[in-house]
């Protein structure tokens, strides 16, 4: 079992290239994406490492933990627009988060049972490189469809759906984040885990929103670039500011309350009649053998101990799953859902995107079971209460550029 880390790396693409290069129709016909078939474990996607010693004895209470990844049980049968393969039908699936940089978790246990060995055939980590032509011009064909389509006028929560429903066919992997090296940004769009899913939609829904018309019109150059990863390192970083490995925005709910004080996205919970979690977060400290940067650089842990305990104060409030229902009404396309964890100091167990589908709030999301990215077959509300690792949601609203 693997969990997953948010660990950032270079950048890494030529200093110039034509703003069309590799552009390609996204296509509009739906995906099917596997048929509801069990029973859903979630695991935390990016803050657990691959540490399989660690994520084997935590593998029944990591599999929920901060950059949750874990799909549905079964998949989903939805459609939608789609840039990858479809998922075939009848897969299991699992969510696989962790706080940002550890090891996804693969679904080896089933919801409410012990920890068993990892699924045959789960991902262990990305198999394209970060930075490539081929992420770069995944930004381009995203960004000019939604433009060619009259999008950029939508309102943010619009743009992310539509933005968001491109990439239903995606490869899941973990570790997207995890690159060798000193922090730096990493750009993959190739293949995505669940909060990397998130980030990359809302970076792209404002930049469409903001972009010059020069750059989005350009036919030569590489001006993009620069502009993209910008609005990238404000959503995925403290205060905006890359700097070393604690500086990334590592446990989600932090993810959530520092774009709320910078004006990306407003924290809605409260406003949806969620209630206070007490619940103290030190999961990266107190299994620092889960996280590679930890281990190379032990310095780390005094930081981000003051993060943790900065964290634990401060009141964070989430909707309890028997509550959800009830408020769903109130939640709108685009809305980021995190849903929170039942792991002993772990505040996020999966993360996605709210979608209204025949008169119920859904989940689109990049899970670990199931394979691709997806919407939840069962709505939010009802597949919440069926995973055991998971006791609620937060409800973070994009705001918009304009």
């Amino acid at each position: 079992m693997d969990s997953i880390y948010d660990a950032g790396g270079r950048e890494r693409g030529p200093a110039d290239e034509d703003w069309t290069v590799g552009l390609t129709e996204v296509p509009t016909d739906g995906t099917e994406v596997g048929r509801y078939g069990g029973e859903d474990v979630d695991g935390g996607c990016r803050l657990l490492m691959r540490a399989k010693t660690v994520a084997c004895l935590l593998a029944g209470l990591s599999l929920c933990v901060l950059g949750a990844c874990r799909g549905d049980s079964g998949g989903s049968s939805d459609t939608g627009p789609s840039s990858g393969p479809a998922l075939s039908s009848g897969a299991a699936q699992s969510d696989g988060f962790a706080p940002s940089g550890g090891a996804p978790q693969s679904s080896g246990s089933q919801v409410g049972g012990s920890a068993g060995p990892g699924t045959a055939g789960a991902p262990t980590g990305p198999t394209t490189l970060p930075g490539t032509d081929a992420d770069w011009a995944i930004v381009q064909e995203k960004a000019r469809w939604a433009i060619d389509q009259g999008y950029a006028g939508l309102s943010i929560g619009d743009l992310v759906v539509r933005i968001g429903k491109t990439f239903i066919g995606t490869p899941y992997a973990p570790h997207t984040l995890e690159a060798l090296g000193e922090e730096g940004l990493v750009i993959e769009l190739e293949e995505l885990d669940c909060v990397t899913f998130v980030e990359n939609v809302l970076a792209l829904a404002r930049f469409v929103q903001t972009a010059p018309d020069k750059l989005l019109v350009a036919r030569a150059g590489s001006r993009h670039r620069p502009f993209f990863s910008a609005i990238l390192e404000d959503i995925r970083y403290r205060g905006g500011d890359l700097d070393e490995y604690p500086s990334r925005l590592h446990y989600f709910s932090e993810w959530i309350s520092d774009n709320h004080k910078t004006g990306l996205v407003r924290d809605v919970s409260q406003e949806l009649g969620a209630v206070a979690d007490p619940e103290p977060i030190d999961f990266m400290t107190t299994h620092p053998d889960a996280y590679r940067q930890l281990g190379e650089d032990p310095a780390f842990l005094p930081e981000l101990r003051e993060v943790e305990a900065r964290l634990s104060a401060e009141p964070r409030y989430y909707i309890p799953e028997d509550r959800i229902a009830g408020v769903e009404d109130r939640i709108q396309d685009g809305d980021i859902i995190a849903a929170t964890s039942t792991v002993a100091g772990l505040d996020i167990a999966h993360t996605g995107i709210a979608l209204w589908r025949d008169g119920r709030l859904h989940l689109l999301h990049a899970p670990l079971a199931g394979g691709v990215v997806q919407i939840s077959e069962v709505p939010l509300a009802e597949r919440i209460q069926r995973i055991s690792g998971q006791d609620g949601v937060m409800v973070a609203r994009p705001l918009g550029a304009r």
